[in-house]
C-alpha cells in the first residue's frame, strides 16, 4: 500500500480528519462498492473487504477524497484487528475467577446485551482487548459481583485515588461562593511528558516528526504556564490559539537505538464552580458566538433519528434549558456506564456506538452528552487532556457547556452525578471542575502545528502524542509513552 501514500496525504490535507459517516460528493460506482465492503465488514469478512478495496483502489478512476477513504477504511480494519485479539478461552478464564459458574448461556446473554464486546473477524469470533474486564463495569449484575469482591475500589474514573474529591469539590463551591470568584483553589504543577519509540521502525537516517501535547493558557482556568526544558532542545511550539495545542520535535533515526523525546513544564490550574439558578436561565440571547456549538460537527456529532427519538423520550416537556442538560446529564451517567473502550480511529460515528452499546470511556460519552445537549439547543464543546487525583491519573475527556446568561461553565459527565444530600455538590460537574485537570484540547479533531502528513494514531483526542516519518505514520504498537507530574508547593 506504500503507493497509495500519497493520497493518504491528500485526504489529511484536504479535511484534516477522519470522515467515514460525513457526506462526501461521490460517484455511482463508488456508493455501489462502498455498499458491498460495508455488507463484508458487517459480517465479518475483513480480508475479502480489504482485497476488494485493493482492487479497487488500483483501477485509478477513483476521486481524491473517495481513494483516501478506501485507504483509511484498510487502516481502520487494521486497527480494529490490534483491539481484537482475545479468544473465548482467554475471556473465559477471566470471568471465572470472579464468577465461577458462567455457562454458555451467560455468555450468549452478556453479548446481545453488548456487555462482552466480540466481533467476528474472517470466521473467528474474538473479543475486545478488555471485554472480560469490562463486563463488570457494563453488566449490573456483574458489577455486583465485582463490587462485593473489591469493596473498596471504584470502576469509574479516579479509583483507588486517596484524594477525596467530594471533599475538594465541597472546598471548591464553599470558595467560589463566598469569594463571587469562579476560579479558586489553585494547583501549581510540574508535568514532564515524554515518547520513546522503538529501536528500527524507522529507517536510520530518516526524520522522525513527533508531536507531544502541551497546556492551552485559559485565563483564570489554566495559566502561567512555564516551559522549563526539552529533548531534544529544538521544538516547535504551538500558538496559544491552537484548539490542540502541542510541542514539535524532529530527530533522525539511529540504527538499534530508541529515539526519546520529551518536554518538562510548570503551569497554574484552578478549580471551577458557577452555582447555576435554574430560574435564571433563559433561552440563548444571541447565537453569532455560539452557533458552531449548536451544529452537527460529522462524523461524531451528528443527529441520528436514533439519537433524536432517544432526546425526546429523555426531555419530554422541559423548556428550561439548564433542566434540560441535568435531564440529558442524568440519562448519560445512568445508563452508559464508564468502560475501558476501543481506539476512537476505529469507530465511525462515536455517539451513535455508544447508544447501541450502552456503554463508553469518558471521551465516549462526553460525545454523546455534546451531542444530545446541542440537539436541545444547548451549546456545549470538547475539552480534555489529563486528570490528576493523587496519587493516581489518566487521560481524560470532558466539556464546556453554556447557559444563558451564565456563560460556559465546565461540566464531566463521566464524573457524573455525585452521591451527596448537597444539590449544588451532587451537580457540581455540571457546572464545576476540580483543581486537578490539564487541559490540551478544546475541541476534538483540529489539525496539529506543524500539520501532520499522514493519518494520525488518534483521530479525535490528543492526549499521548504522535509520531510519524516520511514513510507513514506510528501507530502506538511502535512506540512508548510516559507522564509524570507532582504537586509544587
Amino acid at each position: 500500500m506504500v503507493k497509495y501514500i500519497k493520497g493518504l496525504v491528500q485526504f489529511v490535507a484536504l479535511i484534516g480528519v477522519i470522515n467515514m459517516c460525513s457526506t462526501v460528493p461521490a460517484s455511482h460506482d463508488f456508493v455501489s462498492e462502498q455498499k458491498k465492503i460495508d455488507a463484508l465488514i458487517l459480517s465479518g469478512e475483513f480480508t475479502a473487504a480489504t482485497q476488494i478495496i485493493t482492487n479497487y483502489l488500483e483501477q485509478g478512476d477513483l476521486t481524491g477524497s473517495e481513494r483516501a477513504r478506501y485507504l483509511f477504511e484498510i487502516e481502520r480494519l487494521n486497527r480494529i484487528r490490534k483491539d481484537f485479539t482475545v479468544g473465548r478461552a482467554e475471556v473465559l478464564e477471566y470471568i471465572k475467577r470472579y464468577y465461577p459458574q458462567v455457562s454458555d448461556s451467560n455468555m450468549a446473554v452478556w453479548e446481545a446485551a453488548k456487555a462482552l464486546e466480540v466481533m467476528t473477524i474472517d470466521g473467528q469470533d474474538l473479543y475486545f482487548n478488555r471485554a472480560a474486564r469490562n463486563l463488570f463495569r457494563i453488566d449490573p449484575e456483574m458489577k455486583q459481583v465485582w463490587n462485593t469482591q473489591h469493596p473498596d475500589a471504584e470502576i469509574t474514573s479516579g479509583s483507588g485515588a486517596k484524594l477525596d474529591l467530594d471533599l475538594h469539590n465541597a472546598a471548591v463551591i464553599q470558595d467560589a461562593i463566598a469569594s463571587g470568584d469562579m476560579y479558586v483553589k489553585p494547583k501549581r504543577l510540574r508535568i514532564k511528558q515524554s515518547i520513546v519509540v522503538n529501536a528500527n521502525v524507522v529507517p536510520a537516517g530518516e526524520i522522525i516528526k513527533c508531536w507531544i501535547p502541551y497546556p492551552r493558557l485559559i485565563p483564570g482556568r489554566q495559566q502561567d504556564i512555564e516551559f522549563i526544558q526539552s529533548q531534544p532542545e529544538t521544538h516547535q511550539l504551538a500558538p496559544e490559539a491552537a484548539l490542540q495545542r502541542t510541542i514539535y520535535f524532529e530527530k533522525l533515526a539511529v540504527a538499534d537505538q530508541v529515539t526519546l523525546f520529551s518536554t518538562e513544564y510548570d503551569f497554574t490550574s484552578h478549580a471551577v464552580y458557577r452555582e447555576i439558578d435554574p430560574d435564571r436561565v433563559t433561552k440563548l440571547q444571541s447565537l453569532e458566538s455560539l452557533e458552531a456549538n449548536l451544529q452537527e460537527e460529522s462524523p461524531h456529532i451528528v443527529f441520528t433519528p436514533a439519537l433524536q427519538k432517544l432526546s425526546q423520550a429523555i426531555i419530554g416537556d422541559e423548556q428550561n434549558p439548564y433542566l434540560k442538560a441535568r435531564l440529558l446529564f442524568a440519562w448519560v451517567d445512568e445508563h452508559t456506564p464508564w468502560a475501558s473502550a476501543r481506539e476512537y480511529s476505529t469507530i465511525r460515528c462515536i455517539p451513535e456506538y455508544a447508544f447501541e452499546n450502552g456503554h463508553g470511556d469518558c471521551g465516549i460519552q462526553t460525545l454523546l452528552f455534546i451531542t444530545l445537549c446541542r440537539m436541545n439547543g444547548i451549546p456545549a464543546r470538547w475539552q480534555s487532556g489529563w486528570e490528576l487525583q493523587p496519587p493516581n491519573d489518566s487521560m481524560h475527556d470532558w466539556g464546556m457547556i453554556y447557559f444563558e446568561p451564565y456563560g460556559w461553565v465546565p461540566m464531566d459527565v463521566t464524573y457524573g452525578l455525585r452521591q451527596s444530600e448537597d444539590v449544588n455538590l451532587q451537580w457540581f460537574y455540571l457546572s464545576g471542575m476540580d483543581s486537578y485537570r490539564i487541559i490540551f484540547n478544546d475541541a476534538y479533531s483540529k489539525s496539529f502545528i506543524p500539520t501532520k502528513s499522514h493519518i494520525r494514531s488518534e483521530t479525535i483526542d490528543s492526549q499521548r502524542g504522535e509520531v510519524e516519518w516520511s514513510g507513514g505514520n506510528l501507530y502506538f504498537d511502535q512506540w512508548s509513552w510516559d507522564f509524570e507530574w507532582e504537586i509544587l508547593e
